[in-house]
């Protein structure tokens, strides 16, 4: 039993060592690595890209179009005609006509511009309304960023608590062996029975096995987080357990300023302005279009020679000609059964759903705030909890310590004071980053998530 106990505290040992050469992923670091290799994040970046495109001058019909033609064609001709019961002035049989490789080829090309100077403004609303689409895409990718960051954080401050959990369970190990070699000195003089040494023996493999648990949920979170970051599963690193909070006259302000910076409330602003200028596009059908056209051709053609009468040859020609053309067009489209008007109609009633979904979302944000802002003093009023509650229990295991050395507690009291220590450090680790998680969210909220330190 001893030799398996010892066996189990110097592999914990052993791993505990391979840890210290572990690199440190700091906050920036892992920040820095999900904007580069998110997939969600990357994502959003080719639609803010694609939005771009959309938005550049080349989509937005102010540019004239100009096309252009070519065509060549060839032409071999190769004939015998007869004459039958025919005959010459001088009483011959007519001849037999014959045409042998007569060829002809023609050549043509052609160009043809065209230019809109008017078409009711249609294309200057829509080019106003690319502009703001785009503008709407970078809100988007903006909050994938921030939703991918809080889930990154969920997932980085749950590594740091199990981090600081594994290092809390491997000093109640250490506590556990202390113990269990003074038990055994203590037998060997007769100051106590043999069941002190199961006891430490049964609270050595308890521990145990709540380090390697601990490790094994480490490990697994680690993988977690390298999923996001799209880094390799098995890389092994360490993460920074240090918290600072935002003091709370810093945070009133960016509550103050919410209504400016939170994304959700920015996109229905943004949508709002598209469906104005969906408004505007669609009267642009009631006025008249204006247009300006123009082209020019060539054509060369190329006839080869004929002859019509034995012994008359007609000379081929070439025939080389080109045009030009200049016109304008007018189109109004007095009535077309109705159409624009019912579209009209249509983009009146979206932008007025429009307006009463920006002002649902302004209260909901409003409710999320202070529900938010709730949640966090009182995650952070537990937390502060929770520190003096540590201190509590660290004097009372101190004493317990003192007094279970002299002999004046059982070493079940004496274990009882180490649970209930062991229970307020992981208790506060876990309210400290729930603490921060909830500030996080706040941030978001406020949208301050991407302008502050982490």
């Amino acid at each position: 039993m001893k030799n398996s106990i010892t066996f189990l505290i110097l592999f914990c040992l052993a791993v505990t060592g391979l840890s210290a050469q572990e690199k440190m992923l700091s906050k920036e670091d892992a920040i820095a690595l999900a904007l580069e290799n998110n997939y969600g994040i990357n994502v959003a970046k080719n639609q803010v890209e694609v939005a771009k495109n959309n938005k550049s001058v080349l989509n937005s019909g102010y540019l004239p179009t100009a096309t252009t033609t070519a065509g060549a064609s060839y032409n071999r001709l190769d004939s015998s005609t007869e004459y039958p019961g025919q005959f010459e002035e001088n009483g011959e049989p007519r001849a037999d006509l014959e045409i042998d490789k007569a060829e002809s080829q023609t050549y043509n090309s052609g160009l043809n511009l065209g230019y809109t100077l008017f078409d009711g403004l249609g294309r200057h609303y829509n080019f106003k309304k690319l502009k703001e689409q785009y503008q709407l895409t970078e809100l988007q990718a903006r909050e994938t960023i921030e939703n991918t960051l809080l889930q990154l954080f969920s997932v980085y401050f749950e590594v740091a608590r199990l981090t600081e959990n594994e290092n809390v369970l491997k000093q109640a190990l250490e506590i556990s062996r202390d113990r269990f070699k003074r038990s055994e000195y203590a037998f060997e003089y007769g100051q106590n029975t043999k069941l002190d040494i199961l006891n430490a023996q049964v609270d050595i493999t308890n521990d145990s096995i709540n380090v390697l648990n601990a490790r094994q949920k480490l490990a697994n979170t680690k993988r977690d987080l390298n999923v996001l970051l799209n880094q390799n599963l098995n890389d092994i690193y360490s993460v920074d357990t240090l918290i600072n909070f935002i003091p709370k006259l810093q945070l009133n302000e960016f509550i103050e300023q919410a209504t400016q910076n939170n994304v959700a409330m920015l996109q229905t602003a943004k949508s709002l302005s598209i469906n104005a200028y969906d408004i505007k596009i669609q009267k642009s059908g009631y006025l008249p279009k204006i247009g300006l056209n123009g082209s020019y051709g060539w054509n060369l053609n190329q006839s080869a020679p004929s002859s019509f009468i034995p012994g008359q040859v007609f000379p081929g020609s070439n025939r080389n000609s080109s045009s030009l053309g200049l016109g304008a067009s007018l189109t109004w489209n007095l009535f077309d059964g109705g159409g624009t008007t019912v579209r009209v109609k249509n983009s009146k009633i979206a932008y007025q759903n429009q307006e009463l979904l920006k002002k649902q979302i302004e209260l909901e944000v409003n409710r999320d705030i202070q529900n938010s802002l709730a949640i966090y003093e009182n995650r952070l009023d537990i937390f502060h909890i929770q520190e003096q509650n540590v201190l509590t229990n660290q004097n009372n295991f101190e004493r317990s310590k003192e007094q279970f050395q002299l002999g004046r507690i059982t070493s079940i009291e004496f274990r009882q004071a180490q649970i209930n220590l062991l229970n307020a450090q992981t208790n506060k680790n876990l309210s400290k980053y729930d603490a921060k998680l909830a500030e996080l969210q706040l941030l978001q909220l406020t949208g301050q998530l991407l302008n502050v330190e982490l």
